[in-house]
């Protein structure tokens, strides 16, 4: 019973985390075709980016905890990249910067779809 309480945990950790970054492109995607003016964007992306970071940190020591040691190992280097951003306080995006690194953003954001999608297709299947 233990190991399904911790799957549904893990589950849906991993579904929140699709959901922010699914929301943070579409806010992005918006504001390239101009649906939306720079301030908005970026104050909406700015309010989930730290629960982003918060779920993903949890989710992996929740990884070690349970005893998953593949799957927090799998986890580690998506936690280095958001410590090291929010450190070097990269982690927001500027409302004056955003249309110079607006094709950037976006392909971070996919690469951490992606990342999170494989992650998600491995605690379904494993």
């Amino acid at each position: 019973m233990a190991d399904l309480i911790a799957w549904l945990v893990s589950f849906f950790l991993v579904i929140s985390l699709l959901v922010l970054v699914v929301y943070q492109l579409m806010c992005l995607a918006d504001l390239e075709f101009d649906y939306i003016n720079p301030y908005d964007s970026s104050s909406r992306i700015n309010k989930v980016v730290l629960p982003e970071f918060i779920a993903q940190g949890f989710l992996c020591f929740f990884f070690l905890v349970t005893g998953h040691w593949i799957m927090s190992l799998l986890s580690v280097p998506y936690l280095y990249y958001n410590v090291r951003l929010y450190t070097r306080r990269q982690h927001l995006i500027d409302v004056t910067e955003v249309f110079n690194l607006l094709s950037w953003e976006k392909k971070l954001r996919l690469i951490k779809l992606f990342y999170l999608v494989i992650i998600l297709f491995l605690s379904i299947f494993w």
